[in-house]
């Protein structure tokens, strides 16, 4: 196939830069504007090079040549990205790997070393593709992510934030994958999403010094009842109490659809006037395990709180708080000062503290049978109301399919609502 007089013109183009060494002469030459700093966004060298690369370094090409050309030095350092769940997925499907536990029993290092091998099985493609689109940047000496001097640059922004007060520890509640052990952004989050049917639980929670009266509430998640600390209820919603043999319930007036049974009303009130109502806890694994700040939090568990997330569009129009495992749970219970404290390990799994759920994975069906089971045969009397297959959609992690699960995790922060008012100075 005959080269097109354009792919000629552009060649001789190239060769003419590369003899007369322009990108170096850029470089060199006076700069009496002073720096533009520019750094390249690395490239994974562990895939090919597509048109998406071409279309993003266009543009940063055109803006440092044009800041080149207003006076400004621009450094153009080039780097390769060799880190990132892309690289171990790649080198976990060569090896025929299925979990981290995995990864540990074949050897760290050794996967480390597999997965450097990996990160630049396509650097002299990517090479040949900056060269031929023209892109100058300096890859002569590029700054390469698992080299220490790169970690240890890292390290030194850690450590110069800590020394301005910047830096704090906090949890986050993520859509969390524990095959892959990484929290998903929300756009990760929306190519993942399936419609399933899930087992979900109508619980009693016995109302502290009454005999027989429960707070009922729903949830689509079984697994979070073990760590549940809290019940929420919408303060204006009108609520019911009804009679159901010997048991008096209390939920929404609007939700006594799902009331199967004959019943009687016996009293009627609004949200608010259930706040503070105490409760028997479903399980004692928080109240037997937490301890420190956390166990001085205990007094603030167990008992009903107002929440503006409260609707009776279906459940109870009560709400189940696990603060562990839900965005709008971990907001109430920071305000509400509730104990956190973790009944599932990174893994999906649950920790010894769960007792009888010990070591399984939180969304195995047969978790939410046994915990169905052991709601419903309790020696003191049946703690579950209804089960039931509920349909909906959730979310999957789009790279290994496992179901998400959400979950507050413990990390490293960077205070820079401290910066804002500088932030907004530079930007302009």
């Amino acid at each position: 196939m005959a080269k097109s007089p354009h792919a000629d013109r552009e060649e001789r183009i190239l060769q003419s830069w590369k003899d007369k060494e322009i990108f170096r002469k850029t470089l060199e030459k006076k700069s009496p504007k002073g720096e533009f700093v520019f750094f390249e966004g690395p490239p994974t060298a562990n895939g090919h090079p597509g048109i998406h690369h071409l279309e993003a370094r266009a543009f940063k090409d055109a803006i440092p040549r044009y800041r080149t050309m207003r006076g400004y030095h621009v450094r153009r350092k080039g780097g390769w990205d060799t880190h990132g769940l892309p690289v171990e997925l790649a080198v976990e499907k060569e090896l025929g790997l299925k979990s981290k536990k995995e990864i540990e029993t074949y050897g760290i290092a050794a996967f480390n070393e597999k997965c450097k091998d990996s990160v630049w099985a396509y650097v002299h493609e990517w090479e040949d593709f900056t060269t031929r689109m023209g892109y100058w940047v300096d890859l002569k000496d590029p700054y390469v992510t698992y080299r220490p001097s790169y970690i240890e640059s890292v390290w030194n922004v850690i450590k110069t934030a800590d020394k301005k007060g910047l830096l704090y520890k906090d949890y986050k509640v993520v859509p969390w994958c524990p095959r892959c052990g990484t929290g998903l952004s929300s756009h990760e989050l929306a190519q993942g999403y399936q419609d399933v049917k899930d087992l979900s639980v109508y619980a009693k929670f016995k109302i502290k010094g009454k005999a027989n009266e429960y707070l009922l509430a729903w949830t689509t998640t079984p697994w979070t009842l073990p760590g549940n600390a809290g019940l929420a209820v919408g303060e204006k919603i009108d609520y019911v109490q009804i009679k159901i043999g010997a048991d008096s319930l209390i939920l929404a007036k609007a939700r006594l659809a799902v009331v199967k049974e004959p019943y009687a009303i016996e009293k009627e009130f609004k949200g608010k006037d259930l706040i503070g109502f105490e409760y028997e806890p479903l399980y004692p694994f928080l109240k037997d395990n937490v301890s420190g700040a956390e166990k001085d939090k205990l007094k603030n568990a167990f008992k009903v709180y107002v929440a503006d997330f409260v609707t009776t569009a279906d459940g109870t129009g009560i709400v189940h708080i696990a603060p562990m495992y839900g965005q709008d749970d971990f907001e109430l219970g920071t305000r509400a000062d509730l104990p956190k404290y973790h009944l599932v390990a990174d893994d999906g799994t649950f920790k010894k503290e769960a007792g009888f759920l010990a070591g399984r994975f939180v969304k195995d069906e047969a978790v939410a049978v046994d915990i169905i089971k052991d709601l419903a045969n309790r020696p003191s009397g049946s703690l579950l109301f209804h089960k039931e297959k509920h349909e909906h959609s959730y979310p999957f992690c789009w790279r290994c399919k496992t179901p998400l699960i959400y979950f507050a995790r413990d990390s490293w922060y960077i205070r820079m609502s401290q910066l804002r008012h500088q932030l907004v100075k530079e930007n302009e």
